[in-house]
């Protein structure tokens, strides 16, 4: 498989809150491409949606959740940083970024667990600052930053190319505790009546769950799904013949915990390929857990 269009999602500034770059991409990746896909989608987005996008392919039973923001850092006072979400912080990470002087690429510092920036000038207070990228491909696994979830929005882009029936909605703000998939949510249930989805996210490699052995299926993690809509995919996964995991775990979150708790009947369960070096410059995944992942949620999206 080509990654060159995954190495491009790596390379974009989208921390949480700030994801219009990523949206202005995948817009324009839609009007290029749709017309070579089995089917053109309806295409929503606007003041509306904020800067998430919603595809919509004939008639939907499931929906396919992608988030399209990343962790990172802000520029606080003096040579302060706070961060986005949950990235690793360690001395001597390159951090990209651009304010009112021009474009930045500085170095990380953390001393006792408080961050810093080195950098010959002043950064702009409230400038987001990212992991410089850095996309390395070998013949088993890709690694760079970004891969959770640009990874999931490259799953996500590859399904619609043979999408029949079905929602893809790409969400914002995840890392930093999510907000967006409520009122996306009760788009899709109100407007096509979808109460069930797939969250096509990235999760860990873990003591249970490894490289290469194939997509995470997701019994749990600090959210339980519905048991029944949970044992539907893992009995299409185990028909398909298609290598798969199964995840459980008591930590860890995703836009599944925003449709359990909105107040629409969402059936959910997170389906992905496990990463290590989670939230660092150097993520890692294997190919084989790539390709199962979207071999997968094609087999998913035509048979729940």
């Amino acid at each position: 498989m080509d990654f060159n269009l995954l190495k491009e999602l790596c390379k974009i500034h989208a921390p949480s809150g700030n994801e219009v770059a990523m949206k202005n991409f995948v817009l324009e990746y839609v009007e290029t491409h749709s017309s070579k896909w089995k089917n053109s989608p309806e295409v929503f987005h606007g003041e509306d949606l904020q800067d998430c996008i919603i595809l919509k392919f004939g008639k939907p039973r499931t929906a396919v959740f992608a988030h399209m923001d990343s962790v990172g850092f802000t520029v606080r006072y003096q040579d302060q940083l706070v961060p986005i979400g949950g990235p690793k912080a360690k001395s001597g990470y390159r951090l990209v970024g651009r304010d009112s002087m021009g474009p930045i690429e500085c170095e990380l510092l953390e001393n006792d667990g408080n961050v810093f920036y080195k950098f010959p000038r002043g950064i702009d207070r409230g400038t987001e600052l990212t992991f410089k990228p850095d996309f390395r491909e070998t013949d088993d696994y890709v690694q760079s930053c970004y891969l959770d979830n640009r990874l999931g929005v490259f799953n996500a882009l590859q399904l619609a190319a043979t999408l029949e029936d079905g929602v893809i909605v790409f969400s914002c703000w995840e890392e930093h505790g999510g907000g967006s998939v409520p009122y996306l949510a009760k788009m899709i249930n109100e407007k096509w009546g979808v109460r069930q989805a797939l969250i096509s996210d990235i999760t860990w490699v873990t003591d249970g769950v490894l490289h290469g052995q194939g997509v995470a299926i997701s019994m749990r993690d600090r959210n339980i799904p519905r048991r029944a809509f949970v044992e539907r995919v893992i009995e299409v996964a185990f028909k398909s013949g298609i290598d798969y995991q199964l995840e459980v775990e008591g930590a860890g979150s995703s836009d599944g915990r925003e449709l359990q708790l909105s107040p629409y009947p969402f059936d959910w369960c997170f389906v992905g390929a496990p990463e290590d070096h989670v939230h660092s410059p150097d993520e890692k995944v294997h190919k084989h857990d790539i390709l199962t992942m979207i071999a997968l949620y094609k087999e998913l999206m035509k048979h729940l």
